[in-house]
């Protein structure tokens, strides 16, 4: 059990985060919080991370993911589940390889020097001594992740399981080896999957090349945007409907520069209105003109080597550097009169995903999963509600792109990651696949080689709700937990994972991989604009940690984390949630320091012998608790902040409490003990509901509590059952506040200080008049009030200043010393004329749509915000200036 300490020493006046949050996560971890138990009976609620990259370390996107996720999982265990979370990273192929290859430049060597092997152990070294940076990173922002049975990607169990499905599948004719158009990095040397591609428009021109016909009578002209692929060339096409290029087709042209003779021929794919309705096919070098090929029994020149040059194909070309060779190639094509026009074009570019070089279009023998069969159950399964994605419009996005699938290039000219398990036998070429390596070929023969490629990450990753529980053994994890109850992730790897693991997944198993998936949101800045370091506008994560503690960056992470929308992150915000830790903090030492001598075990109050705003309170926190419930079931972690924050803030801390201080102080022992027992009840329930959120300060002040158990973390979740719904408590409440919110608004407005002390009439029905009579010694402890009375008509004496508050309660307040009516007609009037000013300004903004439609979610909210609180502004100063006589 944890040390219970004295409040004066482990209190201090502020919560100082430093320290105690570590002190918790030790304790949390020997305990064994994390680590989940298949025999232990209680229902099963399971995640898998998002292994984050060994390469990466924590930035704001890991940060929400991971903090959502730790919220849902420690909220489940409350609830009475089993919760596995289970941890791990990705070995990030492309990226891990390029930073061991850049320490290796920079000591004036290579991989291809070291050699594979070398090269290898070389990544290994580096994964062991900077792998587990954001591991430690987790561990900081609080996740509680079962880190006994932590995985890597390319650790033995996952590379096993890898292996198994890639035999599977090719045993399955579902993978296999064949020439084909693949993205191309020359710059990394591999080939790339099309959602490792990333498209921007790029502004570029439309050349307009001329290739004659044989016969030397006339040419017909072509549009391209790459003409030094035209070095490729194998025909001409055009549209079979277009009527202008009938008496073309069947004759031949000759390829400029080249000499090649090729023909002109009728393709359906041809868009007459593109350029001139004529283009160059290069099968080797664009995928539609491959599929062209295909249908033709066109020849596949390739013109390129693998880091983008010319090479002998190419002629007079040959060598050059692809960008150098498009200059010389329209400079060749212009000194013969062969380049007709040239126009303006923007177009789409794709660019390699991790080094952001232009990709290359290339025609290379690779593997491949035939993408379609494995889709067509993925798609079922969403549709009929066996896996369900929340918001639901990311259902849309996710089936446009699995009914469009393309067969997925899984090779990879890389030395990191899983090898492929095929080995080709040199004497009689055949190709073996095995889950382990074989010793020989079945012909005899020992001298057989395995393939040099590694896998697409994303293969290994699709298998990561399965392979982490131990497939492909029959393990009890894999009996009690999978599928996975929901998986935390963000939209943009939808395709790159999400997908294939919804393929794999049911292909492999037989069942979804997670019964929901819960897309969160990009975080931006506060104006909306994506982080990046040439932005300069990157918040870390650590250094927020550190600056303001854990608990401050979760919740506020999670207080604006709306569903569906992108969230927009400022340290203002962060700072206001270091506000209210500070402000649960403090609540909770007037509690505790005025419970010392209160035993919670031994005494009880049955709710008829409990004061109005005991019952109230009580009546309040069961409206919180259903509403956290709600929103959390929905995964609507905003809402439930918000439901938090306004109880705990605005209805315990500044009504409650406040009423409760001189039951404290100077009350009954009788009402100093309600007062004590209800504190207590509403204090402890609203940590617990906090707890997931801000689970450190949370725990320090719960160890404070009187026979709190162990740990918060393992306590038992909150139910509206435990508190009783009052209706007449909060009726009653309501007008008190009503009252009370009135006459100090009118207090801060004319300028009334706290210290000076008023007399306050106050006319209503005699339903409120009732309810404030027999509450009136909160009233007038709250609003500082000397003498109040009730009249049943308007006061016939002086008075000051009368205020109109909700529910028809009319105040009217002296304060002894006289107010000088005309000049407070007069302030008021330039109160009105400054609010009505500004009114305008924001309503002419709000007017305005093109503000509507480009300006940032947040800010338009803010300025509709603005509006009706001035609206709201300008009506009660016309009311006071009315009341005071005034036109």
């Amino acid at each position: 059990m944890a040390n219970k300490r004295t409040l004066d020493t482990d209190l201090p006046p502020a919560y100082e985060p430093s320290g105690i949050e570590e002190h918790w996560y030790k304790y949390w971890e020997e305990k064994g919080y994390f680590h989940a138990n298949p025999d232990s009976g209680n229902p099963p609620f399971s995640m898998v991370i998002p292994p984050p990259n060994i390469t990466g370390v924590l930035h704001m996107g890991h940060a929400l993911n991971n903090t959502l996720q730790d919220i849902i999982a420690r909220r489940k265990r409350m609830e009475g589940y089993e919760v596995l979370w289970i941890p791990g990273t990705d070995h990030a192929g492309i990226a891990t390889q390029n930073v061991v290859e850049r320490n290796l430049k920079n000591e004036g060597t290579s991989r291809q020097e070291i050699g594979r092997e070398a090269f290898i152990e070389r990544v290994w070294e580096w994964k062991k001594e900077y792998g587990g940076t954001i591991i430690r990173q987790l561990k900081r922002l609080g996740c509680s992740c079962d880190w006994k049975r932590e995985r890597f990607t390319m650790d033995e169990g996952c590379s096993l399981a890898v292996r198994t499905v890639f035999k599977r599948l090719y045993d399955e004719g579902l993978i296999y080896r064949g020439k084909y158009i693949i993205n191309w990095c020359p710059r990394c040397h591999t080939a790339l999957s099309d959602v490792e591609v990333e498209h921007e428009e790029k502004s570029g021109h439309l050349w307009y090349i001329r290739y004659p016909f044989e016969d030397g009578e006339g040419h017909i002209s072509v549009a391209t945007t790459r003409p030094e692929t035209m070095l490729g060339d194998v025909a001409v096409a055009v549209s079979p409907e277009d009527e202008r290029y009938l008496i073309s087709v069947g004759r031949t042209v000759i390829l400029p520069l080249v000499g090649r003779r090729i023909p002109v021929i009728r393709d359906e794919f041809v868009d007459p209105n593109f350029g001139t309705g004529a283009v160059k096919v290069t099968p080797a070098h664009d995928p539609n003109d491959f599929e062209i090929g295909i249908r033709h029994k066109l020849e596949q020149i390739n013109v390129m080597t693998e880091d983008g040059r010319i090479n002998e194909n190419g002629g007079r070309y040959s060598g050059l550097d692809r960008y150098d060779a498009r200059k010389a190639v329209l400079e060749g094509l212009r000194r013969e009169g062969l380049l007709e026009k040239v126009e303006d074009y923007d177009h789409a570019v794709g660019r390699c995903y991790r080094c952001g070089t232009e990709i290359e279009p290339y025609l290379s023998t690779q593997w491949f999963v035939k993408a379609k069969p494995l889709a067509a159950p993925a798609i079922e399964a969403v549709k009929v509600g066996r896996t369900v994605f929340i918001p639901k419009r990311w259902e849309k996005v996710y089936f446009e792109w699995m009914e469009n699938i393309r067969d997925w290039c899984i090779s990879r000219q890389l030395w990191w990651g899983h090898r492929i398990p095929v080995w080709y036998c040199k004497k009689c070429g055949r190709e073996l696949v095995e889950i382990e390596e074989p010793e020989r070929c079945p012909c005899g023969s020992v001298e057989i080689e395995q393939d040099s490629d590694v896998l697409d990450t994303w293969f290994s990753s699709g298998l990561w709700p399965f392979s982490t529980m131990g497939w492909p053994e029959n393990t009890r994890e894999l009996e009690v937990f999978y599928p996975t109850s929901v998986l935390t992730t963000g939209f943009d790897i939808i395709f790159f994972w999400v997908a294939r693991m919804m393929m794999l997944g049911l292909h492999c198993m037989g069942d979804v991989p997670f019964r929901e998936v819960f897309v969160t949101a990009l975080v931006r800045d506060y104006e909306g604009k994506k982080m990046s370091k040439s932005s300069g506008n990157i918040i870390d994560p650590i250094d927020i940690i550190e600056k303001y503690g854990c608990d401050a960056l979760r919740l506020t992470l999670a207080s604006i984390a709306v569903p569906g929308r992108d969230i927009n992150l400022s340290e203002e915000r962060i700072e206001g949630s270091r506000n209210f830790a500070n402000k649960v903090w403090n609540a909770a030492r007037l509690v505790l320091s005025n419970t010392t001598d209160f035993d919670s075990h031994e005494t009880e109050f049955d709710a008829d012998a409990l004061d109005i705003s005991d019952r109230w309170i009580l009546s309040r926190m069961r409206s919180a608790v259903g509403a956290v419930r709600n929103a959390l079931d929905r995964y609507n972690m905003s809402v439930a902040c918000k439901s938090i924050h306004e109880f705990f803030w605005g209805e315990f801390c500044d009504w409650y409490l406040e009423i409760a201080k001189p039951r404290f102080y100077k009350g009954s022992k009788e009402e100093r003990q309600k007062a004590q027992w209800v504190s207590l009840r509403v204090l402890e329930c609203s940590l617990k509901l906090l707890h997931p959120f801000m689970p450190f300060i949370t725990e320090e002040l719960w160890q404070q509590m009187p026979g709190s158990g162990e740990s918060i973390m393992i306590s038992s979740v909150p139910r509206e059952s435990e508190f009783a719904f009052d209706g007449e408590a909060e009726k009653t409440m309501e007008i008190i506040k009503s009252a009370v919110t009135g006459i100090r608004s009118a207090r801060s407005e004319h300028g009334i200080s706290p210290s000076i002390k008023i007399s306050v009439s106050i006319v209503c029905d005699e339903r409120n008049k009732k309810a404030l009579k027999e509450n009136s010694s909160y009233i007038m402890s709250l609003a500082g009030i000397e003498e109040l009375s009730f009249p049943n008509s308007t006061p016939t004496g002086d008075f000051d200043v009368r205020v109109v508050a909700e529910g028809g309660i009319e105040a009217y307040i002296s304060t002894g010393r006289g107010l000088a009516r005309s000049e407070e007609i007069e302030r008021l009037k330039k109160k009105l004329r400054k609010a009505v000013v500004e009114l305008e300004r924001v309503s002419s903004k709000l007017e305005n749509p093109e503000f509507v439609k480009k300006a940032p979610v947040e800010i338009v909210e803010k300025e509709k915000r603005k509006s009706s609180e001035l609206l709201e502004q300008k009506r009660k100063l016309l009311e006071q200036i009315a009341a005071l006589g005034g036109d």
